[in-house]
This record gives structure tokens, sequence and C-alpha cells, in this order.
């Protein structure tokens, strides 16, 4: 399945939380839509539980 069709079937989901249960549903349904796509990115491989909890150095701010 394409990104677009991703996207697309996201987009539904978030009007139709919109439309028929409001802003607090539309709200609720990008939150989980937004943790389900960092949950699967991580059971992928493609990001790894250290980055979100490294540390920085003053060095990286410059």
């Amino acid at each position: 399945m394409s990104m677009a069709v991703v996207g697309m079937i996201a987009g539904m989901a978030l009007g139709f939380a919109g439309y028929f249960g409001g802003f607090g549903a539309f709200l609720l349904v990008a939150a989980l839509g937004a943790v389900g796509f960092v949950v699967g990115r991580f059971l992928e491989g493609d990001l790894e539980l250290g980055d979100f909890f490294r540390t920085r150095d003053r060095r990286d701010r410059r």
C-alpha cells in the first residue's frame, strides 16, 4: 500500500471523527494515530528506543 493511500485513509478517519464526534474525537484519533505510527516504526526497526531518551551535549547545540 502506498503512502498516499495510507495518508488518504488517515485523513478520512480524522474527517469522520471530526464530523461525527466533534473536535475532542478529532484530537483523540489524531493522537492515537501518531502513537500507532511511532509504535509501527519501532516494530519495523526504523526507530530505536534510545532515540527518544538520548541526552544532548552542549556541543550539539551550536
